[in-house]
């Protein structure tokens, strides 16, 4: 009787999804979703272990490497790797173990065994007039075309992935289930041993779904082919014709004198959650000072004053808080359709992790400095989408 009913519990944990992570509660998230999400593979280094994106770099570790030893291969100061990453110089690492970067190094390239040049850039940012340019300008002057131009640059392509600093009290169970990757993906991309230890003020990077890596390759010219050009706008369709106005008579100036002079233009601020009901509410009224760019600002930063209300921008549970690499504090907020919202530069925060929160309710405050503001991003699964997309 026993053993059958051991069998029947694990056959029950099979078909429902057990969660190896008992953190998560009898009301918590299941791993059996994450573990279904396809992440590719982490990016090959090069021969420094240098891995590097537009908004950060890391080194990746080799077998019985300490601190020291990727400083010194990377030519960063030993000391400084260390305390960035909440190590000693001295420590050991596991083979293939990410570790950030405190300040940016030489890119990669051919020079240093990377099979490109530059950062990984998304295909879309990829510029091949900029890299065919400077091709030509390290060829020199050649009027007389004797030689073959030096080939463009190579850009290495893809997604730059989520780089989350570990608070007390995470793990990796909980981390992967926040991003919806498997723990095993990210063991993978960070280099963690089989008990997917992970430390207080590690930095791991979030394993890329392969869905968000699958963008279709830039079609472009090659070097010196030339590109169609444009047909003016008045060779397709011919000018409106003009309209013209009569002169009023005097009973219509009479009339118009009459009438109130037009008020004001509206304040803008006042008016961001009025009007018909959007998708989201902005988190606080203020003018947006940064606009979203792919994959330069993922989100939008909006002024306010020092202590205003940062407010939830739709009905979602606080899936994390935690803080940046510059230790600001960011709330993340889970919705329905695999949204996440993300509110950072934040201060005095009133909620906490698990608790369900309504569009509108006070979530924190704006964090003070010579110019407050909200940094705000809306994520759907992992790639980061337009908020005004969602907030107009």
């Amino acid at each position: 009787m026993l053993l059958a009913g051991t069998a029947v519990l694990a056959l029950t944990a099979c078909q429902n999804g057990f969660d190896m992570d008992v953190r998560g509660g009898l009301g918590g998230f299941s791993t059996t979703d994450a573990a279904r999400q396809a992440t590719v593979d982490r990016p090959r280094p090069d021969d420094r272990g240098v891995i590097s994106y537009p908004n950060y770099q890391v080194a990746v570790s080799r077998r019985d490497d300490s601190v020291a030893d990727v400083a010194r291969r990377v030519g960063v100061d030993a000391q400084q790797l260390a305390d960035y990453n909440g190590l000693r110089v001295d420590d050991r690492l596991r083979n293939g173990e990410v570790l950030a970067l405190p300040s940016r190094v030489a890119e990669p390239s051919p020079a240093t065994g990377a099979t490109g040049t530059g950062p990984i850039l998304p295909p879309g940012q990829v510029d091949i007039g900029s890299m065919a340019g400077a091709a030509i300008d390290r060829a020199g002057d050649q009027r007389v075309a004797v030689e073959t131009l030096p080939p463009a640059e190579t850009r290495m392509t893809g997604a730059e992935p989520v780089r989350h600093k570990v608070a007390r009290g995470e793990t990796a169970y909980t981390i992967s289930r926040l991003y919806n990757v498997s723990v095993r993906s990210l063991a993978d991309w960070n280099g963690l041993d089989q008990d997917y230890t992970i430390r207080e003020g590690q930095f791991l990077l979030i394993p890329v779904a392969a869905e968000t890596a699958a963008v279709a390759p830039v079609q472009t010219q090659p070097p010196g082919a030339g590109s169609p050009t444009p047909v003016p706008p008045s060779a397709s369709a011919p000018l409106p014709a003009e309209q013209t106005q009569p002169v009023n008579t005097p009973a219509q100036t009479q009339s118009a004198a009459a009438k109130p002079e037009p008020s004001a233009a509206p304040d803008l601020g006042q008016t961001q959650s009025d009007g018909p009901k959007t998708a989201m509410d902005y988190p606080v009224k203020g003018r947006i000072i940064r606009d979203f760019q792919k994959g330069k600002s993922d989100g939008i930063d909006i002024a306010a004053d020092r202590g205003t209300a940062v407010r939830a921008a739709t009905n979602g549970t606080v899936a994390a808080i935690t803080s940046d690499a510059d230790n600001v504090r960011v709330i993340v907020l889970r919705h329905e359709g695999k949204l996440l919202t993300i509110y950072s530069n934040v201060d005095n925060i009133v909620v906490k992790e698990g608790a369900s929160v309504s569009r509108g309710q006070k979530l924190a405050e704006v964090r003070g400095g010579s110019s407050p503001y909200v940094h705000f991003e809306v994520r759907k699964g992992l790639e980061a989408t337009d908020p005004m997309d969602y907030l107009r």
